[in-house]
C-alpha cells in the first residue's frame, strides 16, 4: 500500500508541475492544436468540452490547481512514508482516506453501474477492510503465551 500511495503522490505532483508549464500560454489555441493533432472534430461534444475547459483556465486557476496537487501529493507521500515505517497514524490516515471515496463510488454505481465503477468500489472496500483489520489487531491486548 505504501508503494501505491507513493505512486499516486508522485503522479499528482508531476501533473501539478505540468500545470505550471501551462502558465502564460494561449490555452485556447493550445487546446485547438491538441484536438487537431488527435484528428478530432472540435464541433463534437467531448472535444468541444475540452476546448471550453482549457479556454476557461487562467494563470490564477492554474496556480490554484497546482497548489491543490502539491497538497494532495504531500499527504499521499507522507502517508506512504508512514505506511512504509508501519506507523499507526498512517494507517488511520489510509483508513479515513479510503472511506472518503466510498460514498462517491456507491453514487457512481447507483447512477450507472459499470465494471469500472464496481471494480473501484470492491478494490477500495478491500483496502479499507484490510487497514481496519490491521488497526483492530493492534488494539487487541497481546495474550501471554503459556
Amino acid at each position: 500500500m505504501a508503494a501505491l500511495e507513493a505512486a499516486k503522490g508522485t503522479i499528482v505532483l508531476l501533473a501539478g508541475f505540468g500545470l505550471l508549464g501551462l502558465l502564460h500560454r494561449d490555452l485556447h489555441s493550445l487546446s485547438g492544436d491538441i484536438v487537431a493533432h488527435l484528428h478530432l472534430n472540435p464541433a463534437k461534444k467531448y472535444p468541444h468540452i475540452f476546448i471550453d475547459l482549457f479556454s476557461s483556465l487562467n494563470d490564477q486557476r492554474l496556480w490554484l490547481m497546482a497548489g491543490m496537487a502539491l497538497l494532495y501529493s504531500t499527504i499521499r507521500l507522507v502517508e506512504a512514508y508512514g505506511l512504509w515505517k508501519q506507523k499507526s497514524w498512517a494507517e488511520w490516515l489510509a483508513l479515513v482516506g479510503g472511506c472518503i471515496y466510498l460514498p462517491l463510488e456507491v453514487y457512481e454505481i447507483w447512477r450507472k453501474a459499470s465494471f469500472l465503477h464496481i471494480s473501484a468500489l470492491v478494490v477500495n472496500l478491500v483496502i479499507v477492510l484490510l487497514v481496519a483489520k490491521v488497526l483492530l489487531q493492534k488494539r487487541q491486548p497481546k495474550q501471554p503465551q503459556a
